[in-house]
């Protein structure tokens, strides 16, 4: 059998540029602290040798890990990928995440925690313990978990709360979801629908009381009543239990907006086997807007969420954070957009007058 290649070390890189190991560490973590030609003579050895550099030789002397740990719902993600529809939550926080890491030369890795479960404070301190993160992103519902963020904080870590203002360590960051919520709602008011439905998302998200707040709001401000509300839970089978409620409604809703595509779907669904045209009898409105609204039949109106843009962000706060030691404290808010498509149209009365 062939001989195993040795690996190449720090030492080998160290050793060939006849320098210390602390300075072959400063150069692969971009210090600054290292003088313009030696840092050339040790990346001259790096690439002569083929050195990879490993977390443990970027931790020496005290450096940073320069690895960002996102942390995502573990049962809503696993759904999601063993039914083959995907999870465009995922991939668009690693697009916006990932791109921005690679930019200053850290790394970000996606763990799956299940909130609910007896062992999440010893399945994150295993994880924390093994990668040494210098910064957390926490989405929904992980954002406002205070197991989760008491553990975060006694282990000094930075933390990014996506989609929730619950007072607590690290810093927030928004997507809008109450301006977006009223933004969906007057666009159905504008197009002449009065009677509006609306399908929340799982009661253990923030987000899903602040699309609540918008939508009644919207519908405050032009005299309609907000009568039509029915729970979900984000998933499909939920969406079609809440249209049922609300499409059987004694003055049954022209438009529903649903809190999720996988909602909205199953709105589309339900009204079809009802006899139900869209957006001839019913308009309908989701959020997310992942895949599966743009390619239905027809086209789903959708609050387009700014995921990667959020993602994003919060890596370049994380970062920031751990270079200059600043806690920033203000709740940051990346606005969403109204996607229209053809689901959506002037309701039935209006377009017979």
């Amino acid at each position: 059998m062939p001989r195993r290649r040795q690996a190449v070390t720090i030492k080998h890189v160290a050793a060939d540029a006849g320098v210390s190991l602390q300075t072959v560490s400063r150069v692969i973590n971009n210090e600054p602290n290292v003088r313009p030609e030696m840092a050339e003579r040790v990346r001259g050895s790096i690439s002569r040798l083929g050195y990879v550099p490993l977390i443990a030789a970027q931790r020496m002397g005290g450096s940073k890990s320069r690895l960002i740990l996102a942390l995502n719902d573990r049962d809503r993600t696993i759904a999601g990928w063993q039914s083959r529809e995907g999870t465009d939550w995922v991939d668009q926080m690693l697009l916006g995440g990932m791109l921005t890491c690679g930019r200053h030369g850290y790394r970000l890795i996606l763990e799956l925690v299940d909130t609910h479960s007896d062992h999440i404070e010893r399945e994150l301190l295993g994880a924390i313990g093994a990668l040494r993160p210098d910064g957390v992103i926490l989405t929904p519902p992980h954002s406002q978990d205070p197991v989760i963020l008491d553990l975060l904080e006694r282990q000094g870590i930075s933390i990014a709360r996506i989609g929730s203002l619950t007072p607590g360590p690290g810093f927030s960051l928004v997507m809008g979801d109450e301006d977006a919520a009223r933004m969906a709602t007057a666009h159905l008011i504008a197009l002449g629908h009065r009677r509006i439905g609306f399908i929340a998302g799982a009661s253990d998200y923030e987000l899903s009381g602040w699309r609540v707040t918008g939508w009644r709001g919207a519908m405050a401000e032009a005299g309609l009543a907000d009568d039509l509300l029915a729970p979900g839970n984000f998933d499909y089978a939920s969406g079609r239990d809440a249209a049922d409620t609300l499409l059987a409604a004694g003055d049954p809703p022209s438009a529903i907006i649903a809190s999720s595509d996988q909602m909205a779907i199953a709105t589309l669904d339900r009204a079809r086997e009802l006899g139900l045209a869209v957006p001839d009898d019913l308009s309908i409105v989701s959020f997310d807007d992942t895949p599966i609204v743009r390619f239905a039949t027809p086209p789903i109106t959708a609050v387009t969420q700014p995921i990667a843009a959020v993602a994003a962000l919060a890596v370049e706060r994380i970062i920031a954070e751990q270079a200059q030691g600043e806690h920033p404290v203000a709740p940051q808010s990346v606005a969403a957009e109204l996607t229209i498509r053809a689901s959506t149209a002037p309701p039935p009365h209006s377009r017979h007058r």
